[in-house]
């Protein structure tokens, strides 16, 4: 008799833990997805051109409205509005320019950007508990259109640009997502300086001998818009 009981204890005890474990599976695959997010990005904006060649120098503050949508744990379109100065000045540059050789040739100017990127993560992004496999950090490239308008020195500069970048990003809550992304953004103009071929040197091609400028930025977004927690993970 005490056999019989101790294996139907042991029996119950079995079911018992099947159970709390299924449950807790259940619970972790129908945790809600996001199919949208919104934010923020603060960072630096730097100005390449006639009168700067380097990626770190004459930086300046970038601020930045963000909203995704998100297609599935690998990819998303961005759409992102930013704003920055750039500055700069022919005594700061190497190269030799006749027409500045007496008097210094300075400018400083307000960006404006629009930009649609689609971002690509090369490990899929969740918490883990939403889409099965998904990791709670991943690095991503991102590629996309986007319009510049610089304004200032009495003169407004308006062209399309590339952006072309790429960078980290870590889920720190189910809701809240960290991004440190750079990215460069070859422009079609020659007129952010207000300086166009100091040579008198007309070039041909898309982005041959134009004005670029990069940005370097830490973002935050909030996941908002959620899909059915019992719908099928793989049909976003």
């Amino acid at each position: 008799m005490p056999t019989i009981l101790f294996l139907m204890q042991k029996k119950l005890y079995t079911i018992f833990l099947l159970t709390t474990l299924l449950a807790l599976s259940m619970k972790a695959q129908t945790e809600s997805t996001y199919r949208k997010e919104i934010g923020i990005g603060i960072g630096l904006t730097n100005y390449l051109g006639d009168f700067n060649g380097s990626l770190t120098k004459g930086m300046q503050p970038q601020v930045s409205l963000i909203y995704k949508r998100v297609f599935n744990p690998y990819s998303a379109l961005k759409f992102d509005l930013g704003y920055a100065n750039i500055k700069g000045k022919s005594s700061d540059n190497t190269t030799y320019y006749p027409q500045y050789s007496e008097e210094v040739f300075t400018f400083k100017k307000s960006l404006f950007d629009l930009n649609v990127s689609y971002e690509y993560n090369f490990w899929p992004y969740g918490t883990g508990n939403d889409y099965r496999g998904a990791v709670r950090f991943t690095p991503y490239i991102t590629i996309g259109l986007g319009a510049t308008l610089a304004t200032g020195n009495g003169s407004t500069a308006a062209t399309a640009n590339m952006p072309i970048g790429f960078g980290v990003k870590y889920k720190v809550a189910k809701r809240m997502n960290l991004a440190l992304e750079w990215a460069f953004h070859p422009t079609m103009c020659d007129k952010l300086d207000d300086s166009e071929a100091p040579y008198n040197i007309q070039s041909s091609g898309l982005f041959k001998n134009t004005d670029c400028y990069s940005t370097l930025r830490a973002t935050l977004t909030y996941s908002f818009s959620a899909n059915c927690p019992s719908c099928n993970k793989d049909s976003w």
